[in-house]
């Protein structure tokens, strides 16, 4: 996948602030924002990170401190989660969870865009273009996973009080292994 570019920015004496649908940023000024969650009431902004993505969409994340009082629960409903290689987990009460392959059924379509990019002529408008349309491709293929997780997760997380998972680098697991030990790459 392609590297996000950051920017961040403290913070200092009301540098950084939030009016309607617009941020003010140090040596930027007024900025057009969508916010997608309200602040809460008496929170100060401490840090804001500027990212965009190689598609070329700007993001904004506000990092913000505030007083709230966490109330103790006693978990009722339990849940066990582990490692599956034919899905995404397997769980101890529920049906084991059916991961849509989303890399897999957009394979070819990136196979054939980046095979053209790398027949374009280095520093061309055309070879821009291109490289444009292959990572919107890689970014609707992060964005569908992130969206299937986060929807996964939030129904988890609203049909139980307590969750156990498997202690397990993934990552490692993705790697590719040299002297014959076994390498899921994409499956994992």
């Amino acid at each position: 996948m392609l590297q996000k570019s950051l920017t961040t920015t403290n913070n200092q004496k009301g540098s950084v602030r939030l009016e309607g649908n617009k941020v003010k940023l140090p040596k930027v000024g007024w900025v057009k924002l969508c916010l997608h969650r309200p602040l809460m009431e008496n929170s100060t902004i401490k840090t804001v990170t500027i990212s965009r993505t190689p598609s070329g969409k700007f993001y904004i994340s506000i990092l913000v401190e505030y007083e709230n009082q966490i109330l103790p629960i006693m978990p009722k409903k339990f849940l066990g989660l582990d490692f599956a290689m034919h899905g995404l987990y397997v769980a101890s009460d529920e049906d084991d969870a059916n991961y849509p392959s989303f890399l897999r059924k957009t394979e070819k379509r990136l196979a054939q865009a980046q095979r053209k990019l790398s027949k374009r002529q280095k520093g061309s408008h055309n070879r821009e273009k291109q490289r444009l349309r292959v990572a919107v491709l890689h970014e609707k293929i992060a964005n569908q996973r992130r969206d299937f997780l986060h929807k996964k997760a939030r129904d988890l997380v609203g049909k139980y009080d307590a969750i156990g998972i498997e202690d397990i680098s993934v990552k490692a697991m993705a790697k590719r292994k040299k002297g014959g030990k076994f390498s899921f790459g994409k499956s994992v």
